[in-house]
């Protein structure tokens, strides 16, 4: 950090440089315009590595290159998986075989390396012939461990193998498994589990080409004990019977970081035509009524952005630990409990998952140097949808809280972490998740849509989704694209600069469009009025408040504010109590900026019953401000851990060090 904040420093004296030997020598150009246009520069020389900029975050990158995989698909690329494994649930491991179908992209190439992670490795075969018996043990080694990416392994092939039998074991531990007892589950009757392989969590259940740029088909028999259900990101039979042995197909190619696997005591409701939900029984009907919109949401984008190319979309709602809010799997999106409200006031993650279906699914990042280009497209995605589904206010609201989640992480993070194509060498690919390539992706492309109108933007995404089709690509890649598209089509309002000021330069480039809403006016006045004093707590007007309302109300609250303050709110809104998890979340902040004590009781069972990391971390970090708040933390992390998923453990222990 100390060498990158000297190159800012140079840069700045070079701009201010500029700008005096321009003015001296009769330059028209204001100085804000010359600054951006050497801002923009600075970012296309990034490109092509030859700036200062090029130093600190583009020098010597390969772009075709995952740094995050051992594996080597420019020789060997996998093609398909066949995978036929046993849940041993009093051992925690998956146990089995994966078999790997693949083309020599390099004839003469005699190794193909794998990604894996804390797995047993029993045996690597091939079958020189279709004869049954002819079965080869294939001479392997594990590489060196890296502590972020695990092992490569290295299988020495011959010259006749287009595949090989890898037959493994999962270790307890694994990064991207996890195994549940029945006392962590709704039903408390049967355990559970399931597998989270986003960004390289795959390599611990399955070794394989965990890179993103390496698409696959796969299939799948799956063993479990005979009274629970196994479904997987794959064609699922709702009809299926419960008889211990499941098996699964994936005709799309898909990246490695899609495959997912769950089981437990999982019952099915249809929500329409082509959508239905999975849950535990206690949760079932909640989930289904919460979630009935979904079917309209799918044929609404179908409308708008083309047809839905995976079959069905399904949801399964999984226990309480999942660290995040969804992940998008493809034809069975993961879902965590804490969105289920009662009053689909938090469905836009539903609308953001299903998006996936065509921007992250179809279309993938190729690195997760790469990952706007899945979470950019896809929340303005979302926002679009929810529009379509709950009309403009809504959508205007939800815009807004998106932008000020942005501008939180724009003052928390470092310059080279806003930065949408970031650099990640080095670092744990889970470092890119934050509202970076989320919001501020998004904002780019509305951006480009205020500039070019609505319709046209449509266009553009119409024909965007259809020629990147199954196919990974990079940043780089788009630009490309944007050249021959957009940046062609309206080379009047559009530049290429402006697009690399949004994609490598950190921060929101200025003139940036903000959103707003006529709603939140009404609450900043409110609120205004509570603050001086001019009115009664008891008489700001609530009753027609949307959860959206609530959450800019309690989220611009001033950072301190006294205990009559916070006693006066919680007795007259019940906000302590409140059942809604995202309002419980931005209120039991303000208690734990304020140390306000009567909502400490509830602040530790949140703390311990829901593992999404988006809900606890922010609550962890500010409590390890205070040596009081550590030790609170530390005493409900420790309950909590058993419970937390290795992602929500890896994230949040740092903080009680």
């Amino acid at each position: 950090m100390r060498v990158y904040h000297q190159t800012v420093l140079k840069r700045l004296f070079s701009v201010i440089f500029l700008i005096a030997l321009l003015t001296l020598s009769g330059c028209s150009k204001e100085p804000e315009t010359l600054q951006k246009e050497t801002i923009n520069s600075q970012s296309a020389a990034a490109v092509s590595g030859t700036s200062d900029i090029a130093g600190m975050q583009a020098n010597a990158i390969d772009l075709s290159k995952d740094y995050h995989s051992f594996s080597n698909p420019e020789e060997v690329l996998v093609r398909h998986i066949s995978l036929d494994l046993e849940a041993n649930f009093d051992r925690k491991q998956l146990i089995g075989r994966a078999t790997l179908s693949f083309h020599r992209k390099n004839p003469s190439a005699t190794q193909l390396v794998l990604d894996t992670r804390d797995l047993n490795i029993d045996s690597v075969t091939y079958a020189s012939s279709s004869e049954a018996d002819d079965i080869k043990a294939l001479t392997f080694s594990l590489g060196v461990t890296d502590p972020e990416l695990g092992t490569p392994l290295i299988v020495n092939l011959p010259a006749d193998a287009n595949h090989v039998s890898i037959r493994y074991q999962t270790s307890p531990q694994a990064s991207g498994v996890q195994w549940l007892s029945p006392a962590q589950t709704a039903g408390k009757r049967h355990p559970f589990l399931f597998t989270q392989a986003q960004a390289v969590h795959a390599r611990s259940f399955i070794p394989l080409q965990d890179s993103p740029q390496v698409r696959v088909t796969f299939d799948a028999t799956i063993r479990t004990p005979k009274e629970l259900l196994a479904v997987m990101s794959a064609a699922n039979n709702p009809d299926t019977e419960r008889d211990g042995v499941y098996e699964f197909t994936m005709p799309q190619a898909i990246p490695s970081y899609l495959i997912a696997l769950a089981i437990g005591d999982l019952a099915f409701e249809p929500m329409g035509e082509r959508t239905g939900v999975y849950a535990e029984p206690e949760l079932l009907q909640a989930a289904a009524k919460e979630f009935e919109d979904t079917e309209s949401m799918l044929i609404a984008t179908e409308e708008k952005y083309g047809p839905y190319s995976w079959d069905r979309y399904d949801l399964l709602i999984l226990p309480p630990s999942f660290p995040f809010g969804g992940m998008e799997n493809p034809r069975l999106s993961f879902i965590t409990p804490t969105v289920i409200a009662g009053d689909k006031s938090l469905v836009s993650l539903i609308a953001h998952e299903l998006a996936h279906s065509w921007s992250g699914n179809t279309i993938s990042n190729a690195t997760w140097r790469d990952l706007w280009l899945n979470e950019g497209f896809t929340t303005y995605l979302t926002y679009r949808i929810m529009e379509m589904i709950y009309g403009t206010d809504r959508y205007k609201m939800e815009a807004v809280l998106g932008y000020q989640d942005l501008q939180a992480d724009i003052e928390s993070l470092d310059e080279q972490d806003q930065i949408m194509a970031i650099d990640l060498r080095g670092r744990n690919p889970d470092d890119v998740f934050s509202n970076i390539p989320y919001e501020k992706g998004a904002l780019f492309l509305r951006e480009i849509e205020h500039k070019i109108g609505r319709d046209n933007f449509d266009d553009f995404l119409l024909q965007y989704f259809q020629d990147f089709a199954f196919q990974s690509i990079t940043t780089d890649d788009f630009l490309e694209y944007a050249d021959k598209t957009l940046l062609a089509d309206y080379s009047d309002l559009l530049t290429r600069a402006r697009f690399e000021e949004w994609i490598f330069a950190p921060g929101i480039p200025r003139s940036a469009p903000v959103p707003d809403s006529d709603a939140f006016a009404i609450i900043d006045e409110a609120r205004r009025a509570w603050l001086n004093d001019d009115v009664q707590t008891s008489s700001i007007e609530t009753s027609n408040w949307t959860v959206h309302e609530w959450l800019y109300f309690l989220n611009n609250l001033p950072l301190e504010l006294s205990l009559s303050q916070l006693n006066a709110l919680d007795e007259t809104f019940a906000l302590t109590q409140s059942k809604n998890n995202e309002i419980a979340h931005s209120w039991l902040m303000i208690a734990v900026r304020n140390q306000y004590e009567a909502a400490y009781e509830r602040l530790y069972d949140y703390l311990v019953s829901i593992g999404r990391n988006k809900l606890v971390k922010p609550l962890y970090r500010e409590l390890a401000k205070t040596e009081e708040g550590k030790a609170f933390a530390r005493r409900a992390f420790a309950q909590a851990r058993l419970g937390y998923h290795p992602l929500t453990i890896k994230a949040n222990e740092v903080f009680l060090e």
